[in-house]
């Protein structure tokens, strides 16, 4: 693993504030990463249920982590493709945790998977697939 838990969140927190909106650092291991978010009224669709612009932020946040897990605090790492299927309606105010892991992990691409939840259900309530462009490594000058 290329980086701590708190190394990660740290970086997370400084050169990512506005993804706070899309959930928390809980758990991190070498290519895999857990996000958490407390859903409110500002995540709700009409209908009262979870919207999906929110699952995909928590899914493609939770991946960018575990990305980083393994390449280290590269803040140009991007996201290439993203799709995602809607398994299920998630419970209105309960918190969502989603676990990424990555598939593959080259020199200039990442493929992984996340699987989004509703706390307290087993069963997921969607399941992304995401790619992520890793910029270049600086060449040192002679």
């Amino acid at each position: 693993m290329m980086v701590t838990f708190e190394e990660l969140d740290s970086f997370l927190h400084e050169q990512f504030p506005q993804g706070a909106a899309y959930g928390s650092l809980r758990k991190l291991g070498d290519g895999w990463a857990e996000m958490s978010l407390d859903v409110d009224n500002g995540h709700l669709r009409p209908g009262g249920t979870v919207s999906g612009p929110v699952m995909m932020g928590l899914a493609d946040l939770a991946l960018y982590a575990a990305l980083l897990s393994r390449i280290g605090l590269v803040p140009l790492a991007v996201t290439t493709n993203l799709n995602i299927n809607f398994l299920r309606k998630p419970a209105a105010h309960t918190p969502l945790w989603a676990r990424a892991t990555m598939i593959k992990v080259g020199r200039s691409m990442g493929v992984g998977e996340v699987f989004v939840y509703s706390e307290g259900d087993e069963e997921p309530v969607a399941h992304s697939t995401m790619t992520y462009s890793i910029p270049p490594k600086k060449r040192e000058l002679d």
